[in-house]
C-alpha cells in the first residue's frame, strides 16, 4: 500500500510541477464541453441539450482516465525516469495500480470542474436523475477503460517517436464510434459494428437512461431517470469487458516490458 501511495503522490507532485498546464487543459475541457452543450441550447431542444451534456461529461471522465494511463509511460520517458521506474524493485502491478489510482482521482476532479462550469452555461438541473446508478455504471466502466489504457500505454514503449501519437489516434477512434454526441445509427454501416466493442458505447447508453434522456416525462425542472435494473444489459456487458480487458492489459504490458528490456528500449531516446 505504501508503494502504491508513493506512485499516487508522485503523480500529485508532477501535477503541482506543471500546474499551469493542468489549468489550461481543465479550461479547454470546460470550454469544449460548454461549446457542445450550447448547440442544444441554441436549438431550444431540452432533450438534445441533455444528450450533449451527458456525452460531454462522460467523455471528459473516460477519455482523461484513458489518456492519463496511456500516456504515463510517455511522461516517464520525457522526464527521463522510465528506466529507473522499470528497474526499481517494485512489482509492475503495484506501479500500475498507483498510476491508475491517480488517473482516476484526476479524472474525477476534472469532471467535477466541468460539471460546475456547465451549470453556468445551461439550466442544468439533475433533480430526478438516478445519480447513484450513474456512479455504479461509471465505476464498472472504469475497469474496462483502465484495461484499454494499459494496452495503449505500451505504444510509447514500442516507439519513442510515434507511440504517443498512436494513443491519441486510438482515443479519437473511440470518440468517433461510441456515440458521444450523436446516435451510433448515423455512422456509416461499415463503421457501426466497431461501436459494439467500445466500452464507452454502453457507458453512455446506460447513463443517459439513468439521467432521463429520451424519457418524454423528463422536463427541464425534473428529470425521470430509469432504475438500475433498466440498464442491466449494459452493466453485464461492461462487467464482462472489464473482466477481459483488465487482465489482458496487464498481460500485454508485461510482455512488452520484457521485450523492451531485452531490446534496450527504456532509455530516454528510445
Amino acid at each position: 500500500m505504501r508503494q502504491t501511495w508513493a506512485f499516487l503522490f508522485r503523480g500529485y507532485h508532477l501535477t503541482r510541477r506543471y500546474i499551469s498546464w493542468v489549468i489550461v487543459f481543465n479550461f479547454y475541457a470546460l470550454v469544449t464541453s460548454a461549446t457542445v452543450a450550447l448547440i442544444g441550447v441554441a436549438a431550444q431542444d431540452f432533450q438534445l441539450t441533455l444528450t450533449l451534456v451527458v456525452g460531454a461529461l462522460l467523455w471528459n471522465f473516460l477519455s482523461l482516465l484513458y489518456n492519463e494511463i496511456a500516456m504515463s509511460i510517455a511522461y516517464e520517458r520525457w522526464e527521463g525516469t522510465l528506466e529507473y521506474t522499470f528497474m526499481a524493485p517494485v512489482s509492475r502491478l503495484i506501479h500500475l495500480c498507483g498510476v491508475s489510482l491517480f488517473s482516476l482521482l484526476n479524472s474525477i476532479v476534472t469532471s467535477i470542474v466541468v460539471l460546475l462550469g456547465l451549470m453556468l452555461f445551461t439550466n442544468l438541473d439533475l433533480h430526478g436523475a438516478n445519480l447513484p446508478g450513474v456512479l455504479i455504471v461509471m465505476a464498472v466502466s472504469t475497469v474496462a477503460f483502465v484495461g484499454l489504457g494499459l494496452m495503449a500505454a505500451v505504444l510509447p514503449v514500442m516507439s519513442a517517436e510515434r507511440g504517443a501519437e498512436a494513443t491519441h489516434i486510438f482515443q479519437g477512434s473511440l470518440l468517433l464510434v461510441s456515440g458521444v454526441y450523436y446516435p451510433i445509427e448515423v455512422l456509416p454501416k461499415w463503421m457501426q459494428p466497431f461501436s459494439l466493442i467500445s466500452p464507452a458505447t454502453y457507458t453512455l447508453s446506460a447513463c443517459r437512461k439513468l439521467v432521463g434522456v429520451g424519457n418524454i416525462a423528463s422536463t427541464p425542472g425534473h428529470l425521470v431517470g430509469a432504475s438500475l435494473s433498466a440498464v442491466s444489459r449494459e452493466l453485464l456487458i461492461l462487467t464482462l469487458m472489464g473482466a477481459v480487458l483488465m487482465p489482458l492489459g496487464l498481460w500485454v504490458f508485461g510482455r512488452i516490458e520484457a521485450w523492451a528490456k531485452r531490446a534496450g528500449k527504456l532509455k530516454r531516446t528510445g
